[in-house]
């Protein structure tokens, strides 16, 4: 390893150890909860009753910004989630264990995911606060039917909707087999490790079954030249909406989403950071 390599990664190394940075981080977790707590809100209504609102990320940050004090919450989440990208983006440049085996760069991976995902999220918040549409449904439509149009559009639109299936599967077999366990302080958690394991358990599951559903929408819109089946999130949870079984497995999810709301605010204080 080169000394200008060394040096960058002792540089990053530092900043990733700031307090500032951690404390604000710690934060984003309670704002990241905040969101899906009010994303499980939104779908449990989508599945008895019907909501305006995009039943995702986006109708969440929107659904706050309609309160007196939902603006300043938001400016105090994108603060949030911008720290969390920071710190994301560093264990993505030097690692969490500081090891190189396949294990540790796939982590390295995750969490080169984590911070675009954190980072899009604070966009969103910033666009909602600037009294921009944060809902990206319709804009989703128009791109993946010009997509689909051009040569090659539907395989490449397919493809996609193969990627967000196996996030779906990856996201649910990582909660299912308890792998976030690993960067959760539970020495410090006393008799409440168990209840928060089930909650992460609960949330990432709930939250790879959405994913793997919109994941599986979108192959479909793609076979049969469908756009408007190629909407993402917020679709496919209304899809679900409009069968009478899909009705309570919708209520699940969003069960399964409030209690990964939960868990996130429970990772501010119990996270390795």
């Amino acid at each position: 390893m080169s000394s200008t390599t060394s040096n960058v990664k002792y540089h990053a190394s530092r900043a990733a150890e700031s307090k500032p940075l951690e404390y604000l981080a710690r934060g984003g977790f309670i704002g990241y909860g905040i969101i899906h707590l009010l994303f499980a809100w939104i779908a449990l209504q989508v599945a008895f009753g019907g909501s305006g609102q995009e039943s995702d990320q986006s109708g969440a940050l929107q659904e706050l910004a309609g309160h007196s004090y939902g603006k300043t919450l938001l400016i105090v989440i994108a603060v949030g989630l911008v720290a969390m990208a920071i710190w994301q983006a560093f264990e993505a440049a030097i690692g969490e264990s500081g090891e190189q085996n396949r294990t540790a760069m796939f982590e390295r991976v995750l969490s080169g995911v984590r911070a675009v995902l954190y980072g899009y999220l604070a966009w969103m918040a910033v666009k909602v606060i600037q009294g921009a549409n944060a809902s990206m449904g319709d804009n989703y439509e128009s791109k993946t039917s010009g997509l689909m149009s051009s040569s090659g559009g539907r395989w490449l639109v397919g493809l996609i909707g193969l990627v967000v299936l196996g996030i779906g599967v990856g996201m649910a077999y990582y909660g299912l087999k308890r792998k976030f366990v690993k960067h959760l302080n539970t020495g410090q958690m006393g008799q409440s490790r168990e209840s928060i394991i089930k909650l992460g358990m609960a949330g990432y599951t709930s939250k790879g079954v959405a994913y793997g559903i919109a994941g599986l929408l979108v192959v479909i819109a793609a076979v049969n030249y469908d756009p408007e089946k190629a909407r993402g999130l917020d679709a496919a949870l209304k899809t679900l909406a409009g069968y009478s079984w899909g009705v309570w497995l919708l209520a699940l999810i969003a069960a399964g989403i409030a209690a990964f709301g939960v868990y996130c605010i429970a990772q501010a204080k119990y996270r390795k950071i």
